[in-house]
């Protein structure tokens, strides 16, 4: 349809990626009672928020148009102010009718596009299925998406930087729009034949691999780890037999992030395996433990110290798993809600979400319904802004609670530090 120019003026300069000043807009989703409405009001009512509504979706629109731009560099701008735009705000109404001309503009950039341009369209899919959640228009996207997400996860020639993008892409999509589970199976297949080739081979001996290659393995084994969670209990207890005896070479991976991964997804491991029977035993344990052990007190010194720092914090936690059963309960505030990350299961997942929506994770736990369903959250709770003002904590009551929080860390602290402090005291 032609266009003047004046109109594809303004498209061109739409497909810069968001300002700070675009993803502050509140207005923008159909849960616009997270806004805050009072600013809108003040400076012209409704006029002012129906203009800013229509101005963002204009700019949306102009963004999705400009995905089958010629220029490498328009589309790749185009499909980074599409994954901004997803990531801070709920658009539901907006893509649903268009859900199926983003997917054809996705799968082009797919099997068009190349490197980085792969990688953003593969997170952006991700996030179409967040944003529309489970049902039969993700299954559609999905169904449309899944087999160039497996054919560039498979092709050893492709761009590595797709590859380990699908593959983080693919676990999601699959935990989100996949409707039948005999497929899931086939997916975590998938990730097995690649992670699995980090582990040790009978003799003892690994094989090598680039930094790069090495990632896409552990990509595919957090995504695995993801699908892992919504298995049964029959395919469970083949996975864990099949996988629980062989993941711990991962431990000894070069890699710091690849042992992580590995250490985190044994924690799993035994977490599922302890649900489906609690008298479960596992009989390499006091090996494992060693060597857990030594990774939460690692300290040789050709390794970098943050590496070792992130290391030990990591490992102290696996440790505690899979000795005690335990897990350190982390509490996630957003709004005035809380939620309370209590398990490897809901770590897992809430890693997963975090990857793609960034910064934007706490106002997808207030809005989004899917997010909100799989952390059992219950529908959005709607709260104006004069409520959230009126239950802030005034400015000096917090920093008398820091303070006295601090000076108590403190001397807590310098207890244990101290060295003539007995031991069995603790």
């Amino acid at each position: 349809m032609p266009r003047s120019k004046k109109r594809r003026g303004a498209q061109q300069r739409a497909v810069q990626p968001f300002s700070d000043e675009d993803v502050s807009i509140e207005t923008l989703s159909h849960c616009s009672s997270f806004s805050d409405s009072a600013s809108l009001t003040e400076e012209g009512g409704d006029g002012a928020e129906d203009g800013a509504l229509v101005d963002y979706e204009y700019k949306l629109k102009g963004f999705i148009d400009s995905t089958v731009d010629k220029s490498a560099k328009t589309r790749q701008g185009a499909l980074d102010g599409l994954k901004t735009a997803m990531a801070t705000k709920i658009l539901y109404e907006f893509i649903t009718d268009r859900r199926m001309t983003m997917t054809d503009s996705i799968e082009r950039c797919l099997k068009k596009g190349k490197g980085e341009e792969q990688a953003a369209a593969a997170s952006l899919a991700c996030l179409l299925c967040l944003q529309l959640g489970s049902g039969i228009e993700s299954e559609e996207v999905f169904k449309t998406l899944k087999p160039v997400f497996k054919s560039i996860l498979n092709d050893g020639t492709a761009n590595i930087q797709a590859r380990q993008a699908c593959a983080t892409s693919l676990g999601v999509c699959s935990l989100v729009a996949e409707d039948d589970i005999l497929d899931v199976y086939s997916t975590m297949d998938c990730f097995e034949s690649l992670f699995s080739r980090s582990y040790s081979r009978p003799d003892g001996t690994r094989a090598t691999f680039s930094p790069q290659v090495t990632l896409l393995h552990q990509h595919a084994l957090q995504a695995w780890a993801l699908l892992l969670t919504i298995c049964p209990s029959a395919q469970l207890q083949s996975l864990l037999h099949r996988h629980l005896s062989r993941l711990p070479s991962l431990l000894e991976c070069e890699d710091v992030n690849m042992r992580i991964a590995a250490g985190e997804t044994v924690a799993l491991l035994f977490e599922l395996a302890r649900d489906l029977d609690s008298e479960f035993e596992y009989e390499g344990l006091d090996p494992l433990c060693t060597k857990l052990s030594s990774l939460a007190t690692d300290c040789n010194k050709h390794r970098a110290k943050n590496d070792k720092r992130k290391q030990r914090s990591v490992f102290r936690d696996v440790l505690r798993a899979v000795e005690e059963g335990d897990f350190q309960t982390e509490t996630i505030r957003f709004g005035t809600e809380r939620m309370s990350i209590d398990s490897w299961v809901r770590k897992r997942t809430y890693e997963a979400f975090r990857g793609f929506v960034g910064s934007g994770m706490n106002y997808h736990l207030q809005a989004n319904e899917f997010i909100r369903n799989v952390f059992r959250l219950g529908p959005p709770v709607m709260i104006d802004s004069a409520t959230l003002k009126a239950m802030k904590i005034p400015r000096f009551e917090r920093h008398l609670y820091n303070t006295a929080a601090f000076k108590a860390r403190t001397k807590a602290r310098n207890k244990v530090r101290d060295k003539r402090v007995d031991i069995g005291e603790f």
